[in-house]
């Protein structure tokens, strides 16, 4: 096919008609698409496929917009499909007036396939796309492989990842001791008596820190994909099957990842026998002289560990040269390692009972100091050198590791706390500092008393959010701000939409499942994919300190997802290209925009998630 590049724009031919394409953006290029946009990596067959065309000029008062006629076209120049829209009206999370294009009767498995709209004498056609069954599979080994890329402590070797992207072993041997004595405000917290080996364990974003709550619902979700993975017989992660050192070890190589960050959990928690001075209570709004408590912390877990300074960017782990600590024990991580550790010991019962008791040990031990120690809030002790995962509301995190240790242990201690909590069956949005669904989730995956109800209350949840989507320009089920992260929100919310079709059997909840993963692979205002290397226009940049695509050090791997459109950015980067942006477009592929461009292991989880649970549930 005959292209050439006119004013960023590729002019090719469909059936003796000009067609308008979108080029590739240059780096760090913002701006809004006026092309049909869709799911740029393609769909199942028998998925629903919508694209999404944006009017290029704003609406003038009072005018009516005419129907659109549209067609696909195969990778043969052949027309498939033809037909007509009436416009959807003003996309408010765009401020354009939109059309939605329907094509789901196209079943037929093809590549480079395009839906143009004709537009005066000339066609706007879309990114090709193809249509396979199998058309997650990739996408589902990629985004697990982003662990291993972030795995602390071991060499990512090139046999796994490929000499692009293999680096020296970095952080080896973690063995520290907590900040301080005192903070950088002047508050004498008194150290910690002990060391502890915290080595193993993820990178938790774009920087060389590892933080427990957030690597808490990370590594969560991994663990509850596998209890999915199991139910439906998927043989996906079996022993062999993914690209990491542990591969051939005789246990289901998704497990092995999750073993890896759960080494690091465990080695966060407080040995026996020791007491800490903390600071308990609400104290946000004197932290500058902070009032002290003696307690005992044993089995508490710390909060987090990391640099003493913020890294430049890029630097590589292996040539960061910062004192690591770790910050002081929190009731929040404490919880964490409580819920996550009695996950672990349900999944790895019989495949390694030993660890799985080593898990539920933990587990108690956690949970019981968390409520001997209830209200020891996260605050910093350092100025920077990692991110600050503070927390002010600690019930959701309760009810989550009482459902976890009911659903593992059945003791009726645990379900009397399920019962008691605020939260009980709650079933909404979650994040790390959110996790109170995480518990209802599980409750509605283990069999227990509760199931039922747990399930009932994840339907409920499901058909609420699909009310959303009707009035989406985009056809999404999401209706909320454009906050830090929104792709893990688009993502989580497609957990709870899959979720929701496993236990009822209704197949519209899994298109809203499929809505969302296409909003995330491009069928948004930027016609943007924002998962590197899925789509001809996809995140090529992320804030991140050793994916730095300077011509020195690697752009991303395939199957990253960037934390995407952030209607209040608060990074330099983002606020110099975004000034007046539209919540969808508040957007920049930039290494320096940290508040729309990192990429993180909590955003990441969901993503591998649902791209397995897609590929996995497929006809």
């Amino acid at each position: 096919m005959k292209q050439a590049l006119l004013a960023g724009v590729v002019m090719t031919c469909l059936g003796g008609v000009a067609m308008a394409q979108p080029s590739l953006p240059r780096p760090y290029q913002h701006h809004y698409m006026e092309f049909p946009t869709l799911n740029q990596t393609g769909f199942q067959p028998d998925s629903p496929k919508i694209a999404v065309y944006a009017v290029p000029e704003d609406a003038p008062a009072g005018k009516a917009w005419p129907a659109i006629d549209w067609v696909v076209k195969d990778a043969a120049n052949t027309v498939v499909l033809s037909g007509r829209s009436e416009p959807f009206g003003l996309n408010a999370g765009s401020g354009k007036v939109v059309y939605q294009i329907d094509f789901s009767a196209l079943k037929t498995p093809g590549s480079g396939y395009v839906v143009g709209v004709k537009n005066g004498d000339t066609y706007k056609v879309s990114t090709p796309f193809d249509i396979r069954v199998d058309v997650y599979q990739s996408l589902k080994y990629d985004a697990l492989a982003f662990f291993y890329h972030q795995r602390a402590s071991v060499p990512i070797e090139a046999k796994y990842v490929g000499e692009r992207f293999a680096r020296p072993v970095a952080h080896e041997k973690e063995i520290v001791t907590c900040w301080g004595p005192k903070d950088y405000r002047g508050n004498d917290w008194g150290g910690c008596p002990y060391t502890l080996d915290v080595s193993k364990g993820w990178y938790d974003a774009g920087d060389h820190g590892k933080y427990v709550v957030n690597g808490g619902i990370a590594v969560w979700t991994l663990m509850n994909a596998y209890e999915g993975v199991q139910a439906r017989g998927d043989r996906s992660f079996d022993d062999g099957r993914v690209k990491i050192p542990e591969a051939g070890n005789g246990k289901n190589d998704l497990l092995d990842e999750v073993r890896f960050e759960m080494d690091f959990l465990l080695a966060m928690q407080v040995p026996d026998g020791q007491t800490l001075t903390l600071p308990l209570g609400d104290q946000r709004k004197s932290l500058d002289k902070l009032t002290f408590t003696r307690v005992d912390a044993s089995g508490m877990a710390h909060h987090k560990m990391h640099d003493e300074h913020w890294t430049a960017i890029p630097t590589p782990p292996h040539l960061d040269k910062e004192k690591r600590g770790l910050s002081y024990p929190s009731t929040a991580a404490t919880l964490n390692l409580a819920a996550t550790a009695a996950q672990c010991a349900r999944v790895f019962k019989g495949v390694d009972d030993a660890y799985a008791d080593r898990c539920l040990t933990a587990a108690k031990k956690a949970y019981a100091a968390a409520k001997r120690v209830p209200d020891a809030y996260a605050i910093d002790v350092l100025r920077g050198g990692g991110g600050g995962y503070g927390d002010g509301h600690l019930s959701d995190e309760f009810y989550w590791a009482a459902a976890e240790l009911y659903a593992t242990t059945g003791e009726a201690a645990y379900a009397e706390d399920v019962k008691a909590s605020p939260h009980h069956l709650t079933a909404t949005d979650f994040s790390w500092g959110k996790t109170d669904t995480l518990g209802t989730l599980t409750l509605a995956t283990v069999d227990t008393p509760l199931r039922s109800a747990a399930r009932q209350a994840v339907v409920a949840r499901a058909a609420l959010m699909r009310t959303e989507t009707g009035g989406q320009g985009y056809h999404i089920a999401f209706n909320k701000p454009y906050v830090w992260g929104s792709t893990a929100d688009f993502m989580n919310r497609a957990m709870l939409f899959a979720y929701a079709a496993d236990v009822s059997g209704d197949a519209a909840y899994r298109a809203e499942a499929v809505n969302l993963m296409d909003y995330v692979l491009g069928r948004n205002p930027l016609n943007f994919s924002y998962v590197s290397g899925y789509g001809e226009r996809a995140m090529q940049h992320p804030h991140h300190r050793f994916w730095a695509n300077d011509g020195t050090l690697p752009p991303p791997p395939p199957g990253v997802i960037a934390g995407g459109p952030n209607q209040n950015s608060s990074d330099t980067d983002a606020r110099a290209r975004l000034k007046g942006c539209a919540p969808q477009t508040c957007y920049v592929d930039h290494i320096g925009s940290y508040s729309t461009n990192e990429v993180a292991v909590n955003w990441n989880a969901p993503l591998f998630w649902v791209a397995a649970w897609l590929d996995g549930t497929r006809n």
